[in-house]
């Protein structure tokens, strides 16, 4: 075996992976790009992941071999990158290959950095070692870009200055005035969505298929405040049943993997994201409420279980993937021969399992079956004669001695890193679960990984990014801040707690002392003391997590709102502004900032219960019961004093119970009776229709 390299020392599981690789590894620091500089070498820069399927094959054929190694170990000063710990980078870098090479990025990605400026000249993602895809060999690659290096030093740099001339015109153009906000974007982006929707498979566009989580959560806001739109309903709930049935979501043991790689949702890359599971959670949640479909329970339930199970800490927070690999082969874990299910299931079992999931056709992964509904229930009670409980009952009995059984093969690896703004996307959708399942479980898995942030990631008044082995690091970004302010909004309507909201404020004074753009509006990816890099990006579209100019926008104006600080919804309204003409161009590409767009329109209804907490719980149950996005309910238990902001004036006066009802900054007079408050909710409902146009 090598002696180790410098990543030796790192965190990250997936750099870890790499430190007996005979390459010379760095991380990205100031060690690193200094050597660079000093000996003229450029840099190679590989992003990746610890899940990642093609970086563990390019891994084992380049970075494992000797030759390779040498090679890249005498021409470039190379940097290995874990994407989740460093998405500044990731984000740039990203860009840059799509401006170089005028193709989409991906991972790995492959970089070739000037070394002064870290300006990239060449990109790629995976090469092979051998030629093949149209590719060169990596080794002959690496040959032929020293040599135009150290042959083309002039022409390059002269490539670099237009290259970042393009990199500063993808920038937001800066904003001259104050557009007319407008609700026209809203009913663009529905319509747009419905021009991509896959009306016989769900989701949207072709395979690969990805589950957009914010082009769902747009359509079941629209529906919620234009109820005459049943289609934009039907469109959602068309796309999650199909994921739901799909191989998308593990059928045995819960939980969604990242993309389809065929259109009917059929066989996934098998790595499962915590990024991808917290929002796909919060959807579920609130579809269930607003449809009660029972497909819908059930993925709730067993993703919850699978996150508990899996994915939490001893210490309380989420970890953040599970490989698509085990033993050197993606899928493996999940497929099965049909005579292994057969024999481990009665045969009354196995005949329902059969027709379920098509064990009675070809097999579709690799020669395997991995389990996707073929049969809907209805059907399968017409060919059997069974009703629909007994089919479910004795198919749910299957799945648990099949799942037990799973069990006990070699399991996928786990990036057992703590990443904050992932989990604070898992909180949330925790807190959604418990809030509209009534779990009081799945509640404290969420408030025990909102506490372990808070007590090992939060340190000196700033969140750190990530941590792992009690080692928290790295500055945060914009998204920690933002997701985890939206989080704890969300997760103080499941149980109020003294000190959550005001953990909340602190994280917004950071976000606006940090990275609020003072002059355009918006806010940057990076802090102000963050690393100087070779661009500072202000994203406002969504990607696979919302933006996070988005969701700042949203949970700021949520919290100013909630509080009554006019500092926050300004800067939400600035935002707005800032990013308008992007917005106006693609709306369905920005569906995280029309959240605020439609709560700065149409402001938020907020209801705050003073009293004792069993006797707010009826309550609170008829405010929380119906799916109502623009809705948040605060059960404030009498006792609390010391509150934030406005909340401090709505004093408990004495009675069982008291609510205050809120839209935007205009509060009614106290209610003193559940009846006069379903009396307001049911006339809040009646208005709750918006017409977008």
């Amino acid at each position: 075996m090598s002696s180790l390299n410098k990543l030796a020392n790192e965190t990250s599981p997936y750099l870890l992976q790499h430190a007996d690789n005979p390459v010379d590894w760095y991380p990205w620091g100031s060690e690193s790009l200094t050597i660079a500089r000093q000996q003229n070498k450029p840099i190679l820069l590989s992003i990746g992941y610890s899940a990642c399927h093609w970086c563990h094959v390019m891994a084992h054929e380049s970075f494992e071999d000797e030759t390779t190694a040498s090679i890249m170990n005498e021409r470039f000063i190379n940097i290995k990158v874990d994407r989740e710990e460093r998405p500044d980078l990731d984000r740039i870098y990203q860009r840059a290959h799509q401006l170089l090479t005028q193709r989409p990025g991906g991972w790995p990605l492959t970089m070739f950095l000037m070394p002064d400026d870290h300006v990239p000249f060449f990109a790629g993602t995976y090469f092979p070692n051998e030629p093949r895809y149209q590719l060169p060999s990596f080794s002959d690659l690496l040959c032929r870009i020293d040599d135009f290096y150290k042959e083309n030093r002039s022409q390059l740099e002269e490539q670099n200055q237009s290259l970042m001339q393009s990199l500063q015109n993808l920038q937001p153009e800066k904003n001259t005035g104050n557009p007319s906000l407008n609700p026209a974007p809203l009913d663009m982006s529905r319509k747009q969505l419905e021009n991509s929707m896959d009306w016989k498979h769900g989701g949207f566009g072709q395979a690969p298929k990805f589950p957009h989580p914010t082009n769902i959560e747009r359509l079941l806001r629209h529906w919620a405040g234009a109820r005459e739109d049943t289609r934009a309903l039907q469109m959602a709930c068309l796309s999650l049943k199909q994921m739901a049935q799909g191989g998308l979501n593990d059928q045995l043991g819960g939980g969604f993997c990242r993309y389809s790689v065929d259109d009917r949702w059929m066989i996934p890359h098998f790595e499962k994201m915590l990024y991808d599971n917290g929002p796909l959670l919060t959807l579920y949640s609130e579809a269930w409420a607003a449809t009660g479909e029972p497909l819908f329970l059930d993925v709730v339930n067993t993703t919850t279980e699978w996150v508990m199970r899996e994915m939490q800490s001893p210490g309380g927070g989420y970890y953040s993937s599970l490989d698509a690999d085990s033993e050197g082969e993606e899928g493996k874990f999940y497929a099965w021969e049909r005579d292994e299910i057969h024999g481990l299931l009665e045969t009354d079992e196995f005949t329902l399992f059969e027709l379920r999931y098509g064990l009675n056709r070809k097999p579709n992964f690799e020669g395997k079956y991995y389990p996707h509904v073929f049969m809907e229930w209805g059907e399968m009670a017409r060919q059997t004669g069974k009703n629909e409980q007994e089919l479910t009952t004795m198919v749910k009995q299957a799945r648990e001695k099949l799942f037990c059984h799973r069990e006990k093969r070699i399991h996928p690896g786990r990036d057992d890193k703590i990443l904050t703004s992932w989990n604070a996307l898992m909180i949330k959708g925790m807190a959604s679960a418990a809030r509209h399942l009534d779990r009081t479980d799945v509640a404290n898995s969420a408030f025990r990984a909102l506490d372990f942030i808070r007590t090992t990631l939060w340190q000196g008044d700033r969140l750190m990014a990530t941590v792992k082995d009690g080692k928290a690091h790295l500055n945060a970004y914009l998204d920690d801040y933002v997701f985890l302010i939206d989080a704890i909004i969300e997760l103080s309507q499941v149980r109020w707690r003294d000190g959550d909201l005001t953990f909340a404020i602190q994280l917004a004074d950071v976000v606006l002392e940090q990275f609020e753009d003072k002059q355009n509006g918006g806010f940057f990816f990076t802090s102000n003391d963050h690393e100087q890099l070779i661009e500072r990006p202000k994203p406002y579209g969504d990607d696979a997590t919302p933006s996070g100019n988005g969701i700042a926008a949203f949970a700021l104006q949520r919290l100013g709102h909630i509080i009554g600080d006019s500092r926050y919804t300004e800067a939400a309204e600035k935002t707005l502004h800032s990013a308008w003409e992007s917005i106006r161009q693609i709306p369905y590409a920005h569906n995280s900032m029309l959240l605020a767009l439609e709560e700065h329109l149409y402001p938020a209804q907020i209801i705050i219960l003073r009293g004792q907490v069993q006797a707010m719980e009826a309550w609170k149950q008829q405010c929380i019961r119906a799916y109502a996005p623009r809705r948040i309910t605060l059960a404030i238990p009498a006792e609390c004093n010391d509150l934030p902001g406005i909340l401090a004036s709505n004093r408990h006066n004495g009675a069982k119970v008291v609510a205050t009802v809120c839209n935007g900054a205009q509060c009614q007079a106290p209610i003193g009776s559940v009846e006069a408050l379903e009396k307001e909710l049911a006339q809040d409902n009646a208005r709750a229709s918006i017409h977008w146009e």
